[in-house]
């Protein structure tokens, strides 16, 4: 499984607003199309759950926010949905800056979820790709930097 696959699945979406973490993951859960073995208040509880367990933001305006647990049982359903909020939110960032891009991981076993988790992580310490991120770039530029970065890794 590719990231840019899974970022085809699960969509780039601008503009999810809110004035709290959980608000903003609830609307941001709102706006995305789930499998049918999912539903939004099984991904807003577990999301919300997760996030008052630690936060999830990395820095850079950047947060990584998912399930503790793998809530699919299909890897085909897998995703990832990136989210450009309104405006920027306290996330308890380590490095103090307010978040404004989520990156939200789901998937259906601990072993994919760790990959998708490292490859995204990898790809938020790249400033090419945290420079489209912070130019709230299109889902086709978004790919085509993920498809690079697939090359380089295989």
């Amino acid at each position: 499984m590719d990231i840019s696959a899974l970022l085809e699945r699960g969509g780039v979406f601008y503009n999810i607003g809110g004035n709290s973490v959980s608000e903003v993951l609830g609307n941001l859960v709102e706006a995305i199309s789930l499998p049918p073995s999912l539903t939004q208040d099984q991904l807003k509880k577990a999301v919300i759950e997760r996030e008052e367990l630690m936060p999830t933001a990395v820095g850079n305006g950047i947060a990584l926010p998912h399930p503790r647990s793998p809530l699919l049982s299909d890897v085909k359903n897998q995703f990832i949905t990136i989210a450009f909020l309104q405006r920027a939110i306290d996330w308890k960032a380590l490095d103090g800056r307010p978040v404004q891009t989520l990156i939200l991981i789901v998937s259906a076993t601990p072993k994919t979820h760790l990959w998708t988790l490292s490859r995204i992580s990898f790809l938020c310490q790249q400033e090419t790709f945290r420079d489209l991120l912070e130019q709230r770039a299109s889902k086709e530029e978004l790919i085509a930097a993920i498809r690079t970065a697939e090359v380089a890794w295989k």
